[in-house]
């Protein structure tokens, strides 16, 4: 079992359902965000930290010997602020993890990393790169990092290019990308467990009827999605009234517009 499990981003959606839903996966879990948290309940740690602060990330890793980094902006944002979040705070995590001595990271990239491929393309973890906004970019740095520190310092890291994770799939191309948390949790508890995982990146989205994504290569995970957009299609596509797809590119909005926002 996991000794102590970081938890970068505690305070966001996913970070939340992971304070409930991880229990039990590590004898203490160090939860961490910029916001302020919950106080500590059993099991606990709370740790308030600014991911850019370089020292205070090395105090933050210390006695870890496993990270989930959900810590990021996770939308399309100005370079300045992606910049401080998720290039260098990732950069300060992965060097503080190696000086302390984690063998494994769990790192929360994005399917829009690739999201200028075109709708109809099955993508895997071969396909190249082909990120849609200034988000997906740095999360490309992200992989990029965590390649390098496997491959120069043998720690592992399972790049998780999560699709949509919300309690049900909102739109026409979430019934493609939709993770549901039930399914999410289970994922991140497979990498937990498994006893080794090396440098892999795999796409996290549930049993979807249209899937975009393949896992082949993860088999020996043993992980199985138990969800599936399908329930919701029929109230889906009675509500939407336009085109059948908003964009021709996986990304959806991200890749079609310029302005600064995200899903």
């Amino acid at each position: 079992m996991t000794t102590r499990l970081l938890v970068t981003g505690a305070g966001g959606a996913l970070g939340r359902h992971v304070r409930h839903g991880l229990k039990g996966c590590a004898k203490v879990l160090r939860l961490s965000d910029i916001a302020a948290l919950a106080p500590a309940e059993d099991g606990e740690e709370v740790v308030r930290c600014d991911l850019a602060d370089r020292q205070a990330v090395g105090d933050l890793t210390r006695d870890c010997d496993t990270i989930l980094h959900l810590g990021a902006i996770s939308v399309e944002a100005d370079f300045d602020g992606l910049l401080q979040a998720n290039i260098l705070g990732t950069y300060n995590l992965y060097e503080a993890a190696r000086k302390a001595g984690v063998r494994r990271i769990i790192f929360a990239s994005t399917n829009h990393v690739t999201g200028f491929h075109r709708i109809g393309e099955t993508l895997d973890h071969t396909s190249p790169r082909r990120p849609d906004s200034l988000y997906g970019v740095s999360k490309c740095f992200g992989e990029d990092l965590a390649r390098l520190h496997f491959d120069k310092y043998g720690m592992e890291t399972a790049c998780l290019r999560i699709g949509s994770c919300f309690p049900e799939p909102k739109d026409r191309r979430m019934l493609s990308t939709w993770l549901s948390p039930r399914d999410f949790l289970s994922l991140v508890r497979s990498l937990l467990e498994a006893p080794a995982i090396g440098y892999l990146v795999l796409y996290g989205a549930s049993a979807n009827r249209d899937a975009w994504w393949s896992n082949a290569h993860a088999d020996f995970l043993g992980w199985q999605p138990m969800d599936s957009s399908e329930p919701f299609r029929q109230a889906i596509e009675r509500r939407e009234h336009g085109p059948v797809e908003v964009s021709k590119y996986q990304g959806g909005r991200l890749a079609t517009v310029k302005t600064q926002t995200g899903d």
